[in-house]
């Protein structure tokens, strides 16, 4: 017996998958599912993180619903992918929270937050909010103060995410050993960078029919470089602070503006692309129940670029005040709810890659061994 029923269905999925194998060839679950001969919980979460679910497995199994074998592998391994964040979740208590509420309650932490830091701008100074400051953030909140509340919040975000990554590697079985294999390590760097297995084989992911396009990886990669750049901007700018003495207000084509703004783009268009995808997305493909966590994930990170993007083209008016209270607002709401969002899927994704990456290369290594 399985912790969950998705669990148990996800079992009777991969056995009767196992005896057909037609799908081997159309992603990393399938060649994973068949070193398999019986499947524990922690192997089911492996495969369930595992799948990028393009849907191709569904659209070309002769056993999909309506046959009353009902083979639905996407959305089952979908339903098992979010619920495990749940289980990984770190303190676990928090995670049902942020699955029901997740929007809610990102938008209510980025106001607080934004309220709070306009509020601590006007009590010093109640005229500081709305004058016209150069574009120099530091009038408006000290650099230090800044550094502190974001620097608590990242910190607490890094110490629940790396406990969650511990409860995913010790729930699947692996050795601590294999996150130093260089090899697995560089396969999965590539497979997760270019989202090798987002397309269904090699023609693209389905989406609204049996056609195969690869729109949703397009804005997948909008969206996951983008967040890349703004964090790449924001290290540059405190390698400036720290190490060069360069402080901020930076110009517009100094490194840590050109890659906050590029970044800015990316998580404005690509946000937008994968909600658009979603809306026109065959529902048998996905898991209805929860798709506001997915929502309120890029909802955020829309909310993080635009944001962004508008205090730097308003950086050097009146607006500036109010404009860096709501982006500081979101950033942090953001920070704060990656533990137990959609954020955490990017990285279990990852470590399922390094995972089979390391049985591709022991099953070959056997096979020539063999022959």
């Amino acid at each position: 017996m399985h912790a969950t029923n998705t669990l148990q269905e996800a079992d009777r999925l991969m056995t009767l998958c196992n005896s057909c194998r037609y799908c081997e060839g159309l992603c990393a679950v399938f060649p994973a599912m068949e070193m398999r001969r019986d499947f524990l919980d922690g192997d089911l979460n492996y495969l369930a993180n595992l799948c990028h679910s393009c849907g191709a497995c569904y659209h070309d199994c002769q056993f999909s619903p309506p046959h009353e074998f009902n083979m639905n592998v996407p959305k089952v391994l979908a339903q098992a992918r979010a619920e495990s964040y749940e289980t990984y979740a770190w303190p676990r208590g928090l995670a049902p929270m942020f699955e029901q509420n997740g929007l809610k309650i990102s938008l209510v932490a980025a106001a607080s937050v934004a309220a709070f830091i306009a509020g601590f701008v006007a009590w010093h100074d109640q005229a500081a909010l709305f004058a016209q400051h150069a574009g120099n953030f530091y009038k408006l909140m000290p650099h230090n103060t800044m550094a502190a509340i974001f620097g608590a919040a990242f910190l607490y975000a890094i110490v629940a995410m790396i406990m969650g990554i511990r409860n995913f590697w010790k729930d699947i079985g692996e050795p601590a050993s294999t996150l130093s294999e260089a090899p697995s390590l560089w396969q999965a760097m590539k497979d997760a960078s270019t989202l090798r297995y987002l397309d269904g084989g090699g023609v693209g992911c389905m989406n609204d029919s049996e056609r195969p396009t690869d729109t949703r990886r397009r804005w997948h990669h909008f969206t996951f470089y983008g967040f890349l750049l703004c964090f790449a901007s924001t290290s540059v700018a405190t390698l400036y602070h720290y190490v060069l003495g360069k402080q901020a207000p930076y110009p517009w084509y100094d490194l840590p503006v050109l890659l906050g703004t590029l970044g800015g783009i990316g998580l404005v268009l690509g946000p937008i692309g994968l909600m658009l995808a979603k809306r026109v997305r065959d529902p048998m493909l996905v898991d209805e129940s929860r798709k506001g966590m997915d929502v309120a994930f890029l909802v955020m990170l829309f909310l993080t670029g635009i944001t962004g993007l508008a205090l730097l083209v308003l950086r050097e008016t009146a607006a500036m005040g109010l404009l860096l209270s709501v982006h500081l607002g979101v950033v942090f709401a953001l920070i704060v709810t990656m533990p137990y969002g959609k954020f955490v899927h990017g990285i279990y994704r990852f470590l399922a890659l390094v995972r089979y990456a390391k049985e591709k290369r022991m099953l070959e290594a056997g096979a020539a061994g063999a022959a």
